[in-house]
């Protein structure tokens, strides 16, 4: 349905459950063959407007969202799109609005310059995320093996009782982390060096364990996902049991959507 479409009956009827924004597709009652947010038998299907377009679907609103499965859901549209080479500004969790003309008309008209930009931008480009995690026992060996001094501490505090080594625990504690850091430093470089080459745009967050090395996302061009993949098997082979690596993607662009809407307001 697009604006002027006044009289043809609306792709949802009720509540609309925002995925995000897409160009506009040339047919607009296509579906995604995947359940919807709140409703597994609701597909997620587009609403359009002078050359973008809203990936929605029918949501209850008798109940809250949030389950597991409404996550995975919310995923899965927006990750199917960019996995398409789809280009897609992804919406944050929980976006949910009265009706079609709604996203018509306060979401699709009044973003229709700024989204367009951002989907300019962000064309034929998709997210892929890297976290990686140091194997314990592995990193472990090489901390005692680098650095003797840590290892004879080692040895001593194993010598004696918990009570009469207290101080020098928290002292090997502390050396380990900081060695381990080291470690982190060199490793998370050598990840970068290695695949943001074939990004062209980078962004990190802190690892959600302890144990955790990295956790980046890289925004790839279509015609490099294949060379970064590459890249990626390449480096888990040669950190095979020292290192254990993920990889997500390709994905919606959901790190690098903000960046690029900076770079719309600037260029304005």
């Amino acid at each position: 349905m697009t604006a002027d479409e006044a009289g043809t009956a609306p792709p949802v009827q009720g509540a609309c459950y925002v995925y995000g924004v897409v160009p506009e597709p040339e047919d607009h009652t296509s579906a995604l063959d995947l359940p919807g947010v709140g409703d597994p038998e609701a597909q997620a299907t587009f609403v359009g407007h002078r050359g973008i377009a809203a990936v929605i679907s029918a949501v209850p609103t008798d109940r809250p969202l949030g389950t597991p499965e409404d996550l995975h859901a919310h995923a899965r549209v927006l990750d199917s799109l960019a996995a398409s080479t789809t280009a897609v500004v992804p919406f944050r969790f929980g976006t949910v609005l009265p009706d079609v003309r709604t996203v018509v008309e306060e979401l699709l008209e009044e973003g229709r310059d700024e989204f367009a930009e951002i989907l300019k931008r962000l064309h034929g480009q998709a997210q892929f995320t890297l976290r990686a995690r140091y194997v314990q026992e592995a990193v472990l060996r090489e901390v005692l093996g680098e650095n003797p001094a840590i290892a004879r501490l080692r040895e001593e505090v194993a010598a004696k009782d918990e009570d009469a080594s207290y101080y020098q625990r928290v002292e090997l504690g502390r050396a380990i982390t900081d060695a381990i850091a080291g470690k982190r430093e060199t490793d998370t470089a050598e990840i970068q060096r290695r695949l943001a080459p074939f990004a062209v745009a980078t962004a990190h967050a802190e690892p959600a364990v302890a144990e955790g090395v990295v956790n980046a996302s890289f925004l790839v061009p279509q015609e490099k996902w294949a060379a970064f993949e590459k890249a990626a098997e390449e480096l888990a082979v040669q950190w095979h049991g020292r290192i254990q690596l993920r990889l997500l993607g390709p994905l919606a662009p959901y790190d690098f959507v903000d960046e690029a809407a900076s770079e719309t307001e600037e260029g304005r």
